[in-house]
């Protein structure tokens, strides 16, 4: 039922997280304000494949 999906950071592409995402739900790209290590600072991290 619920997907494994990573999330890559907006401004250097790279993948920093992995979460799950329930499909049937939430049909649209999941998007998340979270920190970036490589960059140091808070961007917007958006749905990516494992």
């Amino acid at each position: 039922m619920r997907d494994l999906i990573g999330l890559q950071c907006d401004s250097c592409k790279r993948r920093n997280y992995t979460t799950t995402k329930n499909k049937k739900r939430q049909t649209d790209k999941f998007t998340i304000k979270k920190f970036c290590p490589s960059c140091r600072s808070h961007t917007q991290h958006k749905e990516s494949k494992v």
